[in-house]
């Protein structure tokens, strides 16, 4: 997938007005380039790090919507292209805080048991609704790791 990005380095977990403050930064760029083209646009989180290892000052998430390929980006908004290939995918309507516990079930629970691995590609979340929306205000969520056979 094609996309374009804002980026964060630094603390993110459970800080909501921060991903609300990059994607509102993100869609005041695409909105007047015509790129918002819902529902075939999609917006998306990619996780660069992997926050047990990584110390939390140098954490990197990118708050992304696709574009087409030939998208030209300017300013704070980079273009990047999500690595094909295969991924589990856990579906899930989740609450700001609770997106952790899925990331544990996943990692913890359902990984050690079905032949897979992680890959060295990044994690991301997909995002299917607006959770300001939703009647407990939860956002609705694929979880995408990226996987290879053990």
């Amino acid at each position: 997938m094609s996309v374009a990005y804002v980026r964060h380095i630094g603390p993110y977990q459970g800080d909501g007005a921060l991903f609300e403050g990059l994607i509102n930064k993100l869609m005041t760029w695409a909105g007047p380039r015509g790129l918002l083209r819902f529902p075939d646009t999609q917006m998306i989180t990619v996780y660069h790090d992997d926050p047990n290892i990584t110390k939390a000052e140098k954490l990197r998430i990118s708050v992304c919507i696709t574009v087409p390929p030939d998208t030209q980006v300017d300013g704070d908004v980079g273009k990047m292209q999500i690595p094909a290939g295969r991924y589990a995918v856990a579906r899930a309507e989740l609450a700001d805080d609770e997106f952790q516990g899925a990331y544990d079930a996943l990692y913890g629970g359902w990984l050690p048991e079905s032949g897979y691995q992680p890959d060295d590609r990044p994690c991301f979340e997909v995002y299917h609704n607006n959770p300001k929306e939703h009647p407990e205000g939860k956002h609705i969520t694929d979880i995408c790791v990226p996987v290879k056979p053990l």
